[in-house]
């Protein structure tokens, strides 16, 4: 049976209730080295023209998993053998906390799209602590995507900041500071000059490992590349672009709520990435995500100025088979182009 004949299945269940399952039984084949073996064996694509370092770090390709699919870390012993360059797991509060209320998670299979009103749903830093634990040093790279708790208030917003990067930063080989998500109120109001300043002062000092700022594609472009700078010159170490959008004319009647995630997001993303590549290419690392779903597209914002790209709703759509294509067709490119290595690559469009 193949990707699309499960999916077809797979789609006439609520999409929580799957993604619960799926992170059950990915739990559970960490412990089966010949699930793992089986599915590296077919997932993965070891190329060394796709190889590269950042920040002290080995990527064996670009390509990572957005946050958002792995909040909780319970599949991070797992998503490696998919074929993954890197993960990003979370996004992680202080405290633990159920999120919104339910159904707060849609597929749009028609636009290959979803739309989530989850609402930073997670078990909080502790336990995330403890599962990182168990599989640290990571067999790849893993990010640690931070975020505050819906109720703390604004003057102790920095706070929670502080307090996971000073739990967290010991098991991930990045950090980044979500403050883009559309489904905790008053969140991205946090997307002010004064406020990324004042949070890099006071986080930067804490570890001396690399920290991202994420932001939302619904920002107005001039508006966002002086927040990417404001950051860069608060010692972010790079940009991740872009969260969900909030902007719901791009699907006809769909109920506003949430962030919408996909192909409905790939021009709005990448041309915001564009604007943002400009500026900063060269300045920091950028990475780019938003509605990334085949190799030709990975490769066009890599030519752009990402270093790395993420993908989330394609897994989703696609399948598993997504990454094996994504870095197949990336390695052609590079050599077609006649590029010896990715870093060759990176912001060849600039």
């Amino acid at each position: 049976m193949n990707y699309e004949d499960i999916k077809k299945l797979l789609f006439k269940i609520d999409p929580e209730t799957v993604h619960t399952t799926v992170e059950k039984l990915t739990g559970l084949a960490t412990y089966c080295p010949f699930v793992s073996g089986f599915m590296t064996k077919q997932s993965l694509h070891e190329d060394d023209i796709l190889v590269q370092e950042l920040f002290g770090t080995t990527f064996r390709n670009p390509v990572g998993l957005a946050a958002g699919y792995d909040k909780d870390g319970k599949m991070a012993g797992f998503l490696p053998a998919l074929g993954f360059g890197y993960i990003e797991v979370g996004t992680v509060t202080p405290l633990p906390q159920d999120g919104n209320p339910k159904p707060r998670l849609f597929r749009h299979p028609e636009d290959e799209t979803l739309q989530n009103a989850m609402g930073f749903n997670n078990g909080g830093m502790v336990a995330l602590e403890k599962r990182l634990e168990k599989i640290t040093p990571n067999v790849i790279p893993i990010g640690i995507n931070i975020g505050k708790n819906k109720l703390t208030t604004p003057e102790n917003t920095i706070d929670d900041y502080k307090k996971l990067v000073s739990r967290l930063e010991s098991y991930g080989d990045y950090l980044v500071v979500n403050i883009s998500s559309p489904n905790t109120p008053g969140l991205r109001d946090l997307q002010s000059e004064e406020f990324i300043e004042n949070l890099f002062k006071e986080i930067k000092p804490l570890t001396q490992k690399p920290i991202f700022l994420k932001i939302a594609p619904d920002l107005e472009i001039d508006t966002a590349v002086s927040l990417c700078k404001k950051a860069v010159e608060s010692k972010a170490d790079g940009i991740i672009a872009t969260n969900t959008t909030n902007d719901y004319s791009l699907i006809d009647g769909v109920e506003h709520m949430g962030g919408l995630s996909g192909k409905v997001l790939t021009e709005k993303s990448g041309a915001l990435f564009e604007e943002i590549a400009k500026e900063l290419y060269k300045k920091t690392t950028l990475i780019s995500v938003g509605g990334i779903d085949n190799g030709e597209e990975a490769y066009r914002r890599i030519k752009a100025g990402a270093s790395l790209v993420q993908v989330y709703t394609a897994l989703i759509y696609k399948g598993p088979a997504l990454l094996k294509e994504i870095n197949s067709t990336i390695a052609k490119n590079l050599e077609k182009d006649g590029f010896k290595n990715i870093k060759e690559a990176i912001g060849a469009n600039r």
